[in-house]
């Protein structure tokens, strides 16, 4: 079983990030590091439960079985030491401490076990599994005799819980986005599953068989998005309180849907081969061949003939199968008018809602509001009266009020007067300043180098 590449291994964000004395850390036998040093032994777990996730989804790791078209890629195979082997690096060596990151993988439910994981009829809890002693964590990390005894304990087949929930949310995206979402589009068989969702569940990765079935297993029995009966999947509302269930109605659908599916196929397959003899008739004219060109004519006419009785028999099955999910659209509609009359129903027999008691209540609501009213005249009488005995005259109030108003008033237009003069105060100084400015030339002797511009002192007198 050949190693990963070291190549390969450089591609990856976890060695391409770590310095060589890091990975002699990370190749070293840390097991008993988590409990002389547990930060440095949950930080080797974690880089290398990345770097099992990346080989995983790119479908580096090798298998015990051979080759299939597709490799797994939401399983780790941890074929013992055989996986060490595997990232054996040049000037490193081989990681000692794999079976230790896988038993702690489990134990921390990020890893299970895939004959567990498929045979489970509840979604497996990976600590009852660890009380039945299937798997001990602790002894697989801490267990005597070395690297090859604790791969005893753990060596098998994993599911990789990451990659299986991102494949499943991608799963769940596209079947939210396919238009229309009829109840034909909710309905498929292992084919049309397989064929709808392999290659679009990961990024540039196909789903192997042994991933379908595990995906197929985790949402019908951990996601509830789908139930499955036979060779029958159906996508279902998680949150609909009615009992999911495949139908005969279903089962007809999906009969339907496919024969259309395989006469589209039928008609496309007609069409290129209809083409093909078209074109070999013109390539035999080029040649001079008329006979053989003949040929290809006359088998393009009967394929022509024979597409004509498929597209008619396409065109009688979609409208049966339009016609099919309409009514059965009308038989969920119905269903809803039901459930809806009879909730409305189970409303209005409440108690509350009789006649007798409601008329009760009303009364009820009449006579409070009045004595409420009769409780608030009575406290404004009460006030009122409460002023006439202090003796305080309202008319008296009200000339006080319009006093202290007309006061205000007249402060406030003092006060707007008192700015305007200190204005005028303040423009007065001013020109006053500029006159003393001015220098008569008698009493100055000193003859300016400039000759002043005649009319000057007459405008700065003006101003």
């Amino acid at each position: 079983m050949s190693p990963i590449s070291t190549a390969r291994l450089a591609s990856l964000e976890t060695y391409a990030t770590s310095s060589t004395s890091r990975l002699k850390s990370l190749y070293s036998d840390f097991s008993l590091q988590k409990q002389s040093n547990p930060t440095s032994y949950a930080s080797n777990v974690e880089w290398w439960r990345k770097t099992f996730e990346s080989v995983v989804l790119k479908g580096w790791t090798s298998q015990s079985h051979a080759q299939p078209a597709y490799p797994d890629r939401l399983v780790l195979h941890a074929n013992g030491p055989l996986l060490a082997d595997e990232f054996r690096l040049e000037g490193v060596g081989k990681p000692l401490s794999l079976a230790t990151v896988v038993a702690e993988l489990c134990s921390s439910k990020a890893y299970f076990s895939v004959t567990e994981f498929l045979n489970s009829a509840r979604s497996p809890l990976w600590w009852a599994l660890q009380q039945l002693n299937v798997v001990s964590s602790e002894d697989a990390v801490l267990g005597h005799g070395g690297d090859r005894e604790r791969w005893k304990r753990v060596r098998g087949d994993y599911v990789v819980l990451s990659l299986l929930e991102s494949a499943a949310e991608k799963v769940l995206e596209r079947q939210r986005n396919k238009s229309g979402r009829s109840l034909a589009d909710s309905l498929y068989d292992m084919e049309d599953f397989r064929r709808e969702f392999a290659g679009h569940a990961l990024n540039d990765a196909v789903l192997s068989d042994l991933d379908l079935k595990i995906l197929i297993k985790f949402l019908e029995r951990d996601k509830r998005v789908i139930i499955v009966q036979r060779e029958v999947i159906k996508f279902v509302d998680a949150d609909s309180s009615q009992p999911a269930e495949i139908t005969v109605v279903d089962a007809g659908i999906l009969e339907l849907k496919c024969a259309v599916e395989k006469l589209h196929a039928q008609v496309d397959t007609l069409q290129q081969k209809i083409d093909q003899r078209l074109l070999q008739a013109s390539m035999a004219l080029k040649q001079k061949r008329k006979e053989l060109a003949l040929s290809h004519l006359r088998a393009r006419k009967q394929l022509e003939d024979v597409l004509k009785k498929r597209l008619g028999s396409l065109d009688l099955l979609q409208s049966t199968l339009l016609r099919v999910e309409a009514s059965a659209g009308d038989v969920e509609i119905m269903k809803s008018y039901e459930s809806s009359t009879a909730t409305l129903r189970a409303i209005l027999a409440h108690p509350s809602l009789q006649r007798d008691k409601i008329d009760e209540t009303m009364d009820a609501m009449a006579s409070a509001n009045a004595d409420a009213r009769e409780v608030d005249d009575a406290i404004r009488m009460g006030a009122d009266m409460a002023q006439m005995e202090t003796g305080i005259d309202e008319s008296e109030l009200e000339a006080e009020l319009a006093a202290l108003v007309k006061e205000s008033e007249s402060e406030t237009t003092a006060q707007a007067q008192a700015g305007e003069d200190e204005q005028e105060l303040a423009a007065l100084q001013a020109f006053h300043e500029r006159l003393g400015d001015l220098r008569s030339p008698l009493n100055n002797p000193v003859v300016s180098a400039e000759k002043p511009q005649p009319g000057s002192v007459k405008q700065s007198v003006k101003t």
